[in-house]
Formats: structure tokens, C-alpha cells, sequence
């Protein structure tokens, strides 16, 4: 399943994105992993979930963060949810062009079983169609 949280620049969205987290690592029996582009964020998320700064791993494109993320899912097989703040600025991908990225991701949960859960900056009633289905 992928969800995405949504909206413009100090809407909430990585409070959101936090909580959900945090709530999810109690719950869950399965591993929790939260992606972002820095570490300021490192001790908001709960002792159980797998805080990574994607910045440490210069990740350059699109192509290089869903191997980034290939790699994460094939030396783990007990993930069961990935957090992902900034996701467009992490997969290096215009909001137009994401579509592909978007598929595979789709195409990751399909096979692995793993939930992604997506925060961006834009306004929700502009996304394309191929990522209103995602909103929560």
C-alpha cells in the first residue's frame, strides 16, 4: 500500500509523517523505517525504527534512490513499512515526471508486501491523477 501525505510548506506534513511513524513502531511486529534528508528529525522518531539520512548515501536521481530502496528490501525481508519525508526531493524527481518512480514503488509493494508512506510539498487538490488515489 502507499499512502501520501500532502501539502504546502509548514502544513504539518512531517508532524503527520512523525506520529504516523511513531504509532506504527508500536504496532507493527514488522520493521520500521523512516527516510530523510537530514538528521534533524532522528530523535522525534521512536528507538525501534530505522532512522536513515538518504543525503549520507548520495543518491543523485530517481534511478539510484529506487536501487537505494531495492537494496534496503532485498537485505531485509522483515520491512514492513518505509516512511519517507521529502519525497521528491529524496527520489530527485519533478512532480510531473514522477509517475515512473510511482509505479515501481507500487510495483515494490506488490511483490515485498512493504507499505510506503510519502510526504511531499505540494498542494493536494493540484496533484496529477496517477497520485490522488494515494492521499490520505
Amino acid at each position: 500500500m502507499i499512502q501520501i501525505i500532502a501539502g504546502l510548506k509548514g502544513s504539518g506534513k512531517t508532524k503527520r509523517l512523525i506520529d504516523l511513524t511513531n504509532k506504527t513502531a508500536r504496532e507493527s511486529a514488522s520493521d520500521v523505517i523512516f527516510l530523510d534528508d537530514d538528521n534533524r528529525y532522528m530523535f522525534d522518531v521512536d528507538h525501534k525504527v530505522r532512522f536513515i539520512n538518504a543525503e549520507d548515501y548520495h543518491i543523485n536521481n530517481a534511478d539510484m534512490f529506487i536501487g537505494f530502496l531495492c537494496g534496503m528490501l532485498s537485505s531485509n525481508f522483515d520491512i514492513g513499512t518505509i516512511f519517507i519525508d521529502a519525497f521528491l526531493k529524496l527520489s530527485h524527481t519533478p512532480l510531473e515526471e514522477s509517475e515512473a518512480v510511482m509505479n515501481t514503488l507500487n510495483a515494490l509493494t506488490v511483490k515485498h508486501g512493504v507499505n510506503f508512506v510519502l510526504s511531499l510539498s505540494a498542494d493536494p487538490e493540484t496533484l496529477p491523477a496517477f497520485m490522488k488515489e494515494y492521499l490520505v
